[in-house]
């Protein structure tokens, strides 16, 4: 059986009790033959894995070879490290490559495991209790696929913060297929087809302030040395560099 990978994620994106983002991107390229699904900060989570893949292609550049799964993910616990968990990024890494596939979680702090399966997010627990129930060795892909596709369902059903379509991302040797929108839960049932309409002054304004500017605003110069050789016109008198600006 070829060495696979299924990583699966929900889209729904929140702030609070309010959600921002139905169709979130949250699987996050990193190699050819390396992926990484986010949860967390949406922007600590881009840049993060954004960071990591622009090295690992100066990597691939500079040795002419594929990048592999431990080398990312070093790369990633030791920058999550440094800061301590001020970067909140939670990741599941996932990647195949000559050594085989490999399936690991990195946490916020910089820790990190290595499982045959693993969930990261709000709703981990209702996925990891699918997965426990459901695992085995050596299964086929449709049954793996049902399988992940149940646990990310079961975090969307319990979970508030879960939620919106399933992406799939299939990571074989030498070949990674990328579903976008592979199932969709939750759907609206009811949309009002003529939509809704308030007149102006439905909501009432209880209060209202306006404050003006400051009538003094502060211009402020800056005459900055300049260096020698740098352009500039010279004062017949002093020879100083004429810099204001």
């Amino acid at each position: 059986m070829a060495p696979r990978l299924l990583p699966f994620p929900c889209l729904r994106a929140t702030s609070g009790s309010t959600v921002f983002e139905k169709f979130c991107e949250k699987i996050h390229y990193i190699a050819p033959n390396i992926y990484c699904c986010g949860a967390g900060t949406s922007a600590d989570t881009e840049s993060s894995t954004g960071l990591i893949s622009s090295q690992l292609e100066l990597h691939r550049l500079a040795t002419g070879r594929e990048s592999r799964v431990s080398t990312s993910l070093t790369m990633l616990k030791r920058m999550l490290f440094r800061y301590q968990g001020h970067v909140s990024a939670a990741l599941v890494l996932g990647g195949v490559d000559l050594h085989g596939p490999h399936l690991y979680t990195v946490y916020p702090h910089g820790s990190t495991d290595r499982l045959p399966y693993v969930t990261m997010g709000s709703g981990s627990l209702a996925a990891m209790a699918v997965f426990e129930c459901g695992y085995k060795d050596e299964m086929s892909l449709d049954d793996a696929k049902q399988l992940v596709y149940k646990g990310i369902s079961a975090g969307i059903y319990n979970d508030l913060g879960s939620g919106g379509n399933v992406d799939l991302c299939i990571i074989k040797r030498g070949s990674t297929e990328y579903l976008r929108g592979y199932a969709t839960e939750n759907a609206r049932k009811y949309r009002r087809p003529a939509g809704y309409a308030f007149a102006p002054g439905t909501t009432a304004v209880l209060s209202s302030k306006f404050t003006r500017p400051l009538k003094e605003i502060a211009v402020v110069e800056e005459v900055v040395a300049a260096e020698a050789g740098m352009e500039g016109a010279a004062t017949p008198a002093t020879g100083e560099m004429d810099t204001t600006t």
